[in-house]
């Protein structure tokens, strides 16, 4: 298994930041990686997400949990890996909000294929996820 997880804290409410993750239509407002990005349904468990990234092919996600103002996890499945992101809420120090985002890397050639799949696919983390809690402080 292949993992990584970067978390940063902010002033911004919980249920503002709940608030741009469920509006998935609107993802690339603060996240300047995604070219398009549509949804099949609500913003819950089960529902696929179809996100086109600058210059690379359609991924196709599959909303694995949804709790809101909480947490939410997205799968994606392709040549026997699953890569797992949980985009989390918690309390941080001094009534802050910490956003973590976590993913996880498994399958048969998880060890050898995630230190070179995760890095490419977390690289733009820190930023992205600044300009989400900038927004949802708007």
């Amino acid at each position: 298994m292949w993992t990584y997880e970067h978390s940063i804290e902010t002033d911004v409410a919980p249920e503002a930041v709940w608030r741009l993750w469920a509006d998935v239509e609107s993802w690339g407002k603060w996240n300047a990686d995604i070219e398009t990005i549509e949804i099949s349904g609500p913003f819950a468990a089960g529902t696929e997400v179809v996100m086109t990234p600058a210059g690379e092919d359609p991924v196709r996600l599959r909303i694995a949990e949804a709790r809101v103002d909480e947490l939410f996890v997205d799968e994606a499945r392709f040549d026997g890996l699953l890569l797992r992101t949980l985009h989390r809420l918690d309390a941080g120090e001094r009534l802050r909000t910490r956003v973590t985002y976590r993913m996880e890397i498994t399958g048969a050639a998880a060890d050898e294929l995630g230190p070179h799949i995760g890095p490419a696919v977390t690289a733009d983390w820190p930023d992205t996820m600044a300009a989400l809690v900038e927004r949802a402080g708007d």
